[in-house]
């Protein structure tokens, strides 16, 4: 199966955005009143001289439309200039109109009032005449490179709090807004800058929809702000929430990224820049904004600086100018760039699928928020663990309706976590997918709350090839704090005998198991008191995977659980499954994934999740061999404390092909 990497392109060749939010260090979001066009200029030397190329800039709506018929003409002229300024750099930037909402403010021009910024007309008219009439300006400027309706609109919106905007209101008003664009004459891409947090993405309604924004717009836009208790998923936050919105299949930019150096150390914010970089861009990012630019010591006493003291120091550089350790690792990240020529590369494809339950983005009559949250929550943890694995997998969606399609029929392994909710044709479908030779492997749960707790699973005796022992209205506990599975026989990767350790630290409903007889299936292995913990069902020219516990889910709910046993469960998938992987890495610390360029040659990806340094040795396909992007042999490869080393996968046969496994 192919993953999605579709890329934003100008005059015909592909783009790759590079770059930072931008407010100067004269005045934040007030910086317009305070223009300083060196210090401006300064600022942008220091991040194209690191590899950026663009930035991300923005209309603080109070001050560009002082009155609701009238631009103020000064402040165009200094945005004028701010442009001129880019391009005399080589540089562009993609202006955001509606600002709106900033850095744990909202900020409304003064004729505003309380008019609905969605629902009255009035008002909607006036954003749209906002911007056209500032597209008119400035859409001939060769630095301008794209267009951004809003910052973080569902919280300037709707303010934390108060009940989501209807989604056709938002929908409306995004077409309008979005016309608006095209009738000033913007023929650059354009995006609605909401941050890509609706419901298909989180599970929480807030009224904007993606499948809405990607018949709309030309790329969507993550902003990613994790807090998370685990490091490794902490990595993969920004890589997971990119690889949901590629299901749309829009050019995925991840338009915000970042963290305060009052919330991570110098060392840390490094880190933190240098897994969120690599992971997204193999997650299928094809462009980066880091916010932002600058720290604002300086401004300390001017909103919202003053009541929100942690976005002073956002900045990649500080606010004398100089480069902090984040800003080096964009500079390692843009030569790694242009080292594999990623302009060029497509994601490789994958013998591996991730289904993600259509009860996460569809509000199906009488069921709960909590289905939604807890499908996010497994099938990230899941996610990880398959890249853990080196198996690492496509997205699909249910509600997408793709299991009929050829694509799905190529896939070999099945992943299907910790679920309880599917619809009642998928459950078949897996069977039919199976008997057609696919391993589909599923893992029970009985959901998130007591209401209709159980698997919802249309034929599950028949499916797995057993026969459930529930009581009704009941669930069975487990009662150890740490779960053992030991394989009765051989499977994949594990041997008669191995042992695969799972933490149980969820409580409630989470920490259950189903208790089952076999009707058919295979055990694989039992727990530790001797209950059957994995079965296999042979149908066809493929077979069924039958976890009895929520592994997934344990891990999602459990602090500082990563990398856990289900990549070793993961693992002995894959291999039984017989996924093609050409290269692999045993210690699950190291996840490896692939490029492919144009011309054949296929780069490939270790990342680290290890605190120490590692010394690897991969293991390859026969006929191929690991070069280091200088053409050296590199059997062993040392890697860094968390760090990314990417290596060419030689072969004296033939190239890999896009969307070949």
């Amino acid at each position: 199966m192919q993953r999605p990497s579709a890329r934003l392109t100008a005059h015909d060749r592909p783009v790759i955005w590079l770059g930072a939010n931008y407010w100067s260090r004269t005045g934040g979001p007030l910086m317009w009143r305070s223009y300083d066009g060196e210090v401006v200029d300064a600022e942008l030397r220091v991040l194209r001289d690191h590899g950026m190329t663009m930035t991300r800039s923005f209309f603080y709506w109070p001050d560009f439309m002082p009155a609701p018929d009238r631009l103020d003409e000064e402040m165009c002229a200094r945005f004028a200039d701010f442009l001129d300024r880019h391009h005399t750099l080589g540089m562009t930037t993609v202006p955001t109109f509606l600002v709106g909402h900033m850095s744990g403010e909202n900020w409304d021009p003064a004729w505003r009032g309380d008019r609905d910024l969605y629902g009255d007309v009035w008002l909607v008219a006036r954003q749209a005449w906002f911007i056209r009439e500032t597209v008119r300006r400035f859409a001939a400027h060769p630095a301008v490179a794209a267009w951004l309706v809003s910052n973080e609109m569902p919280i300037y919106g709707r303010p934390p709090g108060e009940p989501p905007a209807a989604r056709e209101a938002v929908a409306a008003w995004a077409q309008l807004v979005v016309d608006a664009v095209r009738a000033g004459g913007g023929t650059q891409p354009v995006s609605l800058g909401d941050g890509a947090w609706g419901l298909e993405n989180s599970g929480q309604d807030n009224g904007f929809r993606l499948r809405d924004t990607a018949e709309l717009c030309d790329f969507l836009g993550p902003h990613v702000y994790r807090m998370e208790d685990d490091p490794v998923r902490q990595h993969y936050a920004a890589a997971w929430v990119c690889e949901l919105t590629g299901t749309y299949r829009r050019p995925v930019v991840l338009e915000e990224f970042g963290v305060s150096s009052d919330f991570a150390s110098d060392r840390g914010a490094a880190r933190y820049y240098r897994q969120t970089l690599h992971n997204s861009l193999l997650a299928g990012a094809t462009g980066w904004i880091a916010w932002n630019n600058t720290d604002y010591d300086q401004l300390r006493e001017q909103d919202p600086y003053r009541h929100h003291a942690f976005e002073l120091h956002f900045g990649l550089t500080t606010a004398e100018g100089e480069p902090k350790p984040q800003l080096e690792e964009v500079r390692a990240f843009a030569g790694t760039l242009r080292a594999v020529d990623y302009e060029r590369c497509t994601r490789a494809g994958t013998d591996t699928a991730l289904l993600v339950s259509s009860y996460l983005d569809t509000v199906y009559p009488f069921t709960r928020a909590e289905d939604r949250t807890h499908v996010q929550r497994t099938c990230r943890q899941a996610w990880v663990a398959a890249r853990l694995a080196d198996a690492p997998a496509a997205v699909v969606r249910e509600s997408d309706g793709t299991l009929d399609s050829e694509e799905a029929s190529g896939v070999r392994l099945w992943l299907v976590p910790s679920t309880k909710q599917l619809l009642s044709p998928t459950w078949y479908a897996l069977d039919r997918l199976a008997h057609e030779g696919a391993t589909v492997y599923v893992s029970y749960s009985p959901g998130a709350h007591d209401e209709q707790r159980g698997p919802w699973y249309a034929h599950l005796g028949a499916l797995f090839g057993v026969r459930h022992q529930l009581d009704y209205g009941l669930v069975n506990p487990i009662e150890d704090d740490e779960v053992t599975f030991t394989l009765t026989r051989a499977f994949g990767t594990l041997a008669e005998g191995a042992r695969l350790t799972f933490r149980t630290a969820d409580t409630g409903n989470g920490r259950v198991f189903l208790p089952v007889e076999p009707d058919g299936a295979e055990i694989l292995a039992v727990d530790g008191r001797g209950r059957p913990a994995l079965l296999l069902r042979r149908t066809g020219a493929g077979s069924v995977v039958f976890c009895t516990y929520p592994v997934e889910h344990m891990a999602a709910v459990t602090p500082r659980v990563n990398p856990e046993a289900t990549s070793a469960l993961y693992d002995a998938l894959a291999a039984h499954a017989v996924v093609r992987r050409p290269v692999t890495v045993a210690d699950p610390r190291v996840a490896v994934d692939r490029l492919v360029h144009e011309d054949g040659r296929v780069f490939v990806w270790l990342v680290s999740q290890a605190r120490a340094e590692l010394k690897v040795k991969p293991a390859v396909a026969d006929g191929t061999r690991l070069l280091s992007l200088e053409g050296a042999s590199a059997d062993t490869v040392v890697l860094p404390p968390y760090g990314v080393r990417v290596l060419r996968l030689a072969t004296a046969t033939r190239h890999e092909v896009p969307g070949g496994s």
